[in-house]
Parts: structure tokens; C-alpha cells; sequence
């Protein structure tokens, strides 16, 4: 049997939807259900429905073989984990926003407000810019807007809720879409089932592009 961890909220209804196409059916009322674990007998597979930041080290540590995560997650922790495919869904951007109209201060130190440290640290080191990073769990734009911080690096889809927060995006990081990543020692313990997996989704894939 195959385990898998799945990104809950929006991203775990479009993970199922590519289940689905790639020919792994799953019962309609399993989007809207509370239950943290699906069993799909007929193709042997059972999947865990875990918080989108969870999915990376519950498949690092063996108790899911394969995860579908959002790639920032696997930016800002780094795990050991095969990353095989791009499933393309969960499209956003990782940006740096401000203010409209902010400018950075010449050699002066960046406040940042954001969920992903690691991801802000490591992109104003490039840039040799001084900063005090402080790592919220909410809506970073309040940040901005109260004076906590002087910019946010957070994730944008449209766009919308950071200009309707008066906010601009002033710098792009990355594309983020969700990956398929999958643990390395079940790679070599499950590996006729796990590759035969990988291949489902890889011909959705295929043939989505």
C-alpha cells in the first residue's frame, strides 16, 4: 500500500482532481469530508490530509511514501526529499511587497514580516541587505500597514488582497506551484509501486502541457 500526504484546503481538492484524471478514482464526497484518512482500496492507496507546512517531514520520516506539497514549503524547509514531478496546480507567486511608493534605505536594515524566514533570509543575503525578519503566522499584510514591519514576503495569486491592502509587489522570488515528493528510503522499498505511481501522474502531467 501506498501512503500519502496531501496539502489540506484548496490545494487538496485540485490533488484530487489530478488523481482523478490520472485514472486513481476517488469518491466526489472526500473533498468536502472531515475525515484525515481516505483509504482507496481498489488501488491500494490510502491518503492523509495534513497541514500544508506538515506534508515534507511527514514523508521525510517514513510515515507518508509521497507527499503533494506546495514548493514553498519545500523552499523554506529544506528537507531530504525526491522531488520527481510538477504537478502545476496550487499557481502563485513568492514576492517581496510594500507600501505603494516605498523605496529600501540605502544601507539601512529591512524589516520583513513573513511566514517563510528562510526563503526571506536567503533572498535579501543575495542582495547584501541588512534585515530583522519577524515570522508571523497570520495575514502578513497587517504588517505593513501598522508599522511592524516595512515589507512583507508572502505569496500572491491575483494580486487582489494586497492592493485592496493599499500594498504593491516590488520584488518576484519564484513561481510556486505543488510538487510531488517522495521519501527516499521508500523509493527503494516500495519501488514498483511507488514508480508505478510517479508514472500515472507523470502521463497527467504529460498531457496537461
Amino acid at each position: 500500500m501506498i501512503k500519502i500526504a496531501v496539502s489540506r484546503g484548496r490545494l487538496f481538492e485540485e490533488s484530487l482532481e489530478v488523481l482523478n484524471k490520472a485514472g486513481i478514482k476517488i469518491k466526489s464526497s472526500a473533498k468536502k469530508s472531515r475525515k484525515l484518512i481516505h483509504e482507496i482500496k481498489e488501488h491500494d492507496l490510502t491518503i492523509f490530509v495534513v497541514r500544508p507546512t506538515d506534508v515534507p517531514s511527514y514523508v521525510e520520516h517514513g510515515v507518508a511514501d509521497c507527499g503533494i506539497v506546495g514548493k514553498d514549503s519545500l523552499m523554506e524547509q529544506k528537507n531530504n526529499l525526491y522531488e520527481p514531478l510538477d504537478l502545476g496546480i496550487g499557481k502563485c507567486r513568492m514576492v517581496v511587497a510594500a507600501p505603494k511608493g516605498y523605496q529600501f534605505p540605502n544601507g539601512g536594515t529591512v524589516r520583513i514580516a513573513t511566514k517563510y524566514p528562510r526563503i526571506a533570509a536567503d533572498w535579501f543575503e543575495k542582495k547584501n541587505v541588512r534585515t530583522e525578519i519577524i515570522k508571523l503566522y497570520g495575514s502578513v499584510e497587517l504588517a505593513c500597514m501598522v508599522g511592524l514591519s516595512d515589507v512583507i514576503v508572502d505569496l500572491t495569486a491575483s494580486g487582489k488582497t494586497m492592493e485592496e491592502n493599499n500594498l504593491e509587489e516590488i520584488e518576484f522570488i519564484a513561481p510556486i506551484t505543488a510538487r510531488l515528493v517522495v521519501n527516499k528510503a521508500g523509493m527503494k522499498l516500495k519501488s514498483p509501486q511507488i514508480y508505478e505511481f510517479i508514472s500515472k501522474i507523470e502521463k497527467w502531467c504529460t498531457r496537461e502541457t
